[in-house]
């Protein structure tokens, strides 16, 4: 049977001008991690850079794009006005939605960006150039300026559950300041279909020391890209130690299961297509051992 994870580590990085993208930018080039080639059939997960005064020329796209910052400063344009994303920043850009990014700055900008549905592999028919966009002044992304609605800023402190009471936040407190917390790990949403997205998520997972997830399995694809400490991650049987830098993506009935062995958290960033369903989004192979157990028993009452 075919893999149905893929493991990279920072080490295997390999930064190239994307074909789609050769007429359209200057010191631009991408490392993708995840895409068709290796498995994956609903996203394309990869890694960004643009050198100073590099640009990506105005252009739309077949795919809804997601984006997080990791360093630098990245100038990104669009229909609704012109923004300045920074570390920690991040926003998505609707299907065909014209847009442009530029790098005004002296160090290079890199970021994590996450495609769905998944580009075509030939490159052909899915990126299309078009007019430049109005020059405007770029704004710094604000959780309490509508202005900035597609654009949100996580960081450390978010994902701490002491620090959510209202004077620690800048938004007012509600359902999408909430935390998910549950056996040593904390989510935060990013880019859901709150922000306007509607075919992909994005979202920070934290893992306290000896945080575990069980064995289960998704109707989905995730990737997995760590930005601080340590995890074991098992795919489908095979463990790993997954290091800042490194990205792992499970495809739909990959059993995996992550535990953070460490005396540290543990903090990285995900990202999951298609969108997950209402109901039955995770299969854990605890709840579906138990039945099995008790039908052996010959329990068979169901009413």
């Amino acid at each position: 049977m075919p893999s149905r994870h893929i493991v990279r580590t920072a080490e295997q990085a390999d930064f190239q001008v994307p074909k789609a993208f050769e007429s359209l930018s200057k010191g631009y080039r991408r490392w993708c991690i995840v895409n068709g080639e290796g498995g994956s059939v609903h996203q394309e997960f990869s890694i960004c850079e643009l050198e100073p005064g590099g640009t990506i020329d105005a252009h739309i796209h077949t795919f809804e794009e997601s984006v997080y910052v990791l360093e630098g400063q990245l100038i990104c344009e669009t229909g609704d006005g012109t923004y300045c994303l920074e570390p920690g920043d991040y926003g998505v850009i609707q299907v065909s939605a014209p847009h442009a990014f530029h790098n005004d700055g002296s160090t290079r900008v890199r970021w994590a960006e996450m495609l769905a549905p998944q580009p075509r592999l030939d490159g052909d028919g899915d990126v299309y150039p078009v007019d430049p966009l109005p020059k405007t002044e770029p704004i710094s992304v604000d959780a309490r300026d509508p202005r900035t609605r597609s654009f949100g800023h996580i960081s450390p402190d978010n994902m701490s559950p002491g620090k959510q009471t209202q004077d620690m936040l800048a938004v007012s407190a509600s359902m999408r300041t909430a935390l998910l917390v549950y056996s040593g790990i904390t989510v935060k949403m990013m880019v859901d279909s709150d922000l306007g997205a509607q075919l992909s998520t994005m979202f920070m997972v934290q893992y306290e020391p000896a945080g575990v997830a069980g064995a289960h399995d998704h109707p989905l694809e995730e990737t997995y890209m760590i930005l601080e400490g340590e995890v074991d991650g098992w795919f489908d049987g095979v463990q790993y130690r997954l290091k800042p830098g490194d990205t792992a993506w499970a495809g739909v009935g990959c059993v995996h299961e992550f535990r953070n062995p460490t005396q540290d958290v543990v903090r990285w960033l995900e990202t999951q297509a298609p969108q997950p369903p209402r109901r039955h989004s995770y299969r854990f192979r605890r709840d579906w051992k138990y039945l099995e157990e008790k039908l052996e028993k010959g329990d068979y009452h169901h009413g």
